[in-house]
């Protein structure tokens, strides 16, 4: 499996469908790193414990953390299975960023920004983030949040290990469109 598939597979597993490897995640969304090299064996997905380490590494988006003693892995965020990552509210930066296409824009400036399938809404802390992410679907669009007013009004705000901003929605009073 190269770097890339591996990568996108441990989202997969780790973040939506552990029983593509044949294992399950613990509350707070760890697995052991030796039953998900065992369970993917069985599936026909072959890597090592040292092919992990290096993604979890070299992540641009630092998507994965190991635990403190080397032998779990979790998704720090991004997950449509239930799991408490053990969060704690944040006060956030007074703007923050999301980004996504033009097909979207119609039902965001009705419903404002959803979780969807997801545990949260991710919002980047700046627009070149935002950016890369909206450019994964198309042309960028970037939208900018009013976080401190949200904040004001009691929105809950967390901050991922990989600094990605989560909350559980955006309404659409709270989202600049760009003209």
């Amino acid at each position: 499996m190269n770097p890339n598939q591996l990568s996108r597979f441990l989202s997969l597993v780790l973040r939506h469908k552990p029983d593509e490897a044949a294992v399950t995640l613990d509350s707070a969304g760890w697995c052991e790193i030796d039953a998900l090299i065992a369970g993917a064996r069985q599936k026909g997905h072959i890597f090592t414990r040292e092919e992990i380490a290096a993604i979890v590494a070299s992540n641009d988006k630092q998507r994965f953390a190991l635990s403190d003693d080397g032998l779990r892995i979790r998704a720090n965020q991004g997950h449509s299975v239930g799991v408490d990552l053990g969060l704690q509210p944040q006060t956030p930066p007074d703007t923050l960023f999301h980004g996504t296409v033009a097909r979207f824009l119609d039902a965001i400036r009705r419903e404002g920004l959803r979780k969807m399938r997801r545990s949260h809404v991710h919002l980047s802390r700046d627009q070149e983030t935002a950016a890369k992410v909206g450019e994964r679907r198309g042309e960028a669009i970037i939208l900018r949040i009013d976080a401190h007013a949200m904040h004001a009004k009691g929105h809950s705000f967390f901050l991922s290990a990989n600094g990605v901003w989560l909350v559980d929605a955006v309404p659409p009073e709270h989202i600049h469109f760009p003209e």
